[in-house]
């Protein structure tokens, strides 16, 4: 099961505690941090991948509603608050679910079950938009935006864990989306994209170089695992060799 990787932001000790705890025992939640200031939690975002946020509104220095607005296309958020007049403008900023102190559980579940649909929902639309895609071209989430790829600009995929990196050519920085390389590779297509190890497919029509049993993107060399020797000899004796 996906989990949804969770902030909590609250300068209330005990509602903070009293969250994560919440947090740690529902199964489809995964805590990232919990911090007392917004400020902390706008540093963690440049260096985690977050999908929600349990957030005070009433904060020193930047309120809960502020700092929302400079989330932008980030992470979706729960409010949690003493105050039930803010529900409205909490709404106005696309929040999934409004809490209002003291927050029982059973409260708390029925807003994370919110959540939880909203990014089943969300992951089944970008599935059948790459489903639906054409033979040129795939559509991938990354960084809460649907970015379409054009197949002929991959290099090659990297694969790590639950996540995957696809480097293109003409640009630095890889694209990285929540999805496994296997989830991938089913969705590409095999004559043009080959799995060489267990962490890389690499782009078949891309291939300039090949080295020692290692493909070479520029300074970049990338294994020929064993499981995958016979299956990529093949294909250079039916491509490439007399």
């Amino acid at each position: 099961m996906r989990k949804i990787r969770c902030l909590i932001v609250d300068d209330e000790p005990l509602a903070l505690d009293l969250i994560e705890d919440y947090v740690l025992k529902t199964p489809f939640l995964e805590l990232i941090n919990k911090f007392s200031s917004p400020f902390q939690a706008i540093e963690a975002l440049q260096n985690e991948k977050v999908d929600l946020i349990f957030l005070d509104i009433q904060m020193p220095g930047l309120s809960g509603i502020d700092f929302s607005k400079l989330l932008q296309n980030g992470p979706k958020v729960i409010f949690t608050t003493a105050y039930s007049q803010y529900a409205l403008e909490g709404f106005k900023v696309d929040a999934l679910d409004y809490l209002v102190k003291p927050i029982n559980y059973q409260e708390f579940l029925k807003a994370s079950n919110k959540a939880l649909t909203w990014f089943n929902l969300t992951e089944q639309n970008i599935d059948q938009k790459i489903e639906n895609s054409s033979n040129t071209s795939i559509f991938v989430k990354s960084e809460y935006k649907l970015l379409k790829v054009e197949l002929v600009d991959i290099l090659y995929i990297e694969g790590l864990k639950d996540y995957v990196k696809i480097y293109l050519k003409d640009q630095c920085k890889p694209i990285l989306s929540l999805m496994s390389l296997k989830t991938l590779e089913e969705k590409l297509p095999s004559e043009q994209f080959m799995r060489v190890h267990r962490s890389f497919i690499v782009n078949l029509h891309q291939i300039a170089r090949i080295e020692r049993n290692r493909i070479v993107f520029g300074s970049v060399y990338i294994p020929i695992a064993d499981s995958y020797k016979e299956q990529f000899q093949s294909f250079l004796n039916e491509k490439f060799l007399e």
